[in-house]
């Protein structure tokens, strides 16, 4: 395989969703204990992961856990370099992965996928003469499809961040920064970790756009709704200047950048962005609902109201359309309907 046909490959991976999993700095845990040359593979193939294909770090972390548990089972097995991994190895840590970690089943289909993507690597950079994951089967998986709010549900969880009844006088008014969170991932469809990211100057609230940082690094702009802009206003100028605490009007060890910051005036990180959205979510009365349920509800409302399927592609940022596609199959009253309205025989 060519180093050209080897980067088309792994830019379809990038689209994949990678899984919650520990800091990028814990990279594979199992590192210290594998052999030198196992080792060896592992780095450099993270390395390009990171350098030349762009990954994120929440991206590196779920191949380097993967391939953690894939070195630890290849050591067992007695496999102590690249060349002596073969396909019966390769199958038997599978099986493992289903029978011993009782792994779900799309669990163990990114398993495969990591091993495929890490194959082709070794032998492209001729760790290996041959690559012992081409006789792996492809998985077939149920698609689950993705939770989705109304708009009703939507609004019960904005009118959620509210002002508490019993909050002192001099208290900063944090719901502020919430309503601006959740109503900013709805009307632009973030991730956590994107609306973690925004920066007080990557809102034009002038233009109504925000440009977001996605996975690999990729830039995109996206519009934000009159609604999110003005929500956002309003922490600007009555919430996020008392976050930031100051002396002498010089800010002293607080962040200047982030647009979201914590009571501590810190950047707000995207474990707090799930925890303020569920805790949200529990005082407007509604179950499983966290970040990636209002980017469903984003895309899906897009949807249903008329939207073409390459443009939310384009504002969520997905690289392959069909990632985009499952959006389709949420709403089949809608299908239903535009059916029997434009079918000549409907």
């Amino acid at each position: 395989m060519t180093h050209r046909a080897y980067k088309s490959g792994m830019a379809k991976r990038r689209g994949a969703t990678a899984p919650t999993t520990t800091p990028a700095s814990q990279a594979t845990p199992n590192a210290a204990t594998l052999p030198p040359a196992l080792a060896r593979a592992v780095d450099d193939f993270l390395v390009f992961l990171r350098v030349e294909c762009g990954l994120s770090s929440n991206t590196l972390a779920a191949y380097s856990t993967d391939l953690a548990l894939l070195g630890g089972d290849l050591v067992a097995a007695g496999a102590l370099t690249p060349a002596q991994i073969t396909p019966r190895l390769l199958s038997n840590h599978i099986t493992s992965l289903r029978q011993v970690r009782a792994m779900a089943a799309s669990s163990v289909a990114r398993h495969m996928a990591t091993i495929r993507v890490f194959c082709r690597f070794l032998k492209a950079r001729e760790f290996t003469t041959e690559n012992a994951a081409e006789q792996l089967e492809r998985p077939h998986t149920w698609k689950r499809l993705p939770g989705v709010m109304t708009p009703k549900q939507m609004q019960g969880l904005i009118a959620a961040a509210s002002p508490e009844p019993d909050a002192a006088s001099d208290a900063v008014p944090l719901w502020m920064r919430d309503r601006a969170l959740v109503e900013l991932i709805y009307a632009s469809g973030l991730r956590a970790s994107e609306a973690a990211g925004v920066g007080v100057r990557d809102l034009n609230t002038t233009l109504g756009v925000v440009r977001v940082l996605g996975k690999g690094s990729k830039q995109r702009l996206v519009p934000v709704g009159a609604a999110a802009r003005d929500a956002v206003e309003l922490y600007l100028r009555e919430c996020r200047p008392r976050l930031i605490k100051s002396e002498g009007g010089e800010v002293i060890g607080r962040d200047q950048e982030h647009l979201l910051l914590s009571h501590t005036g810190r950047p707000l990180e995207r474990v707090a962005i799930w925890q303020i959205v569920k805790r949200l979510a529990k005082k407007a009365g509604l179950r499983d609902v966290h970040p990636h349920t209002l980017r469903h509800s984003f895309a899906t409302h897009l949807l249903i109201g008329g939207a073409d399927l390459r443009v939310v592609q384009e504002l969520l940022g997905h690289a392959d359309i069909g990632t985009t596609q499952i959006y389709t199959h949420v709403d089949r009253s809608h299908l239903k309907a535009a059916h029997k309205k434009f079918h000549p025989r409907g």
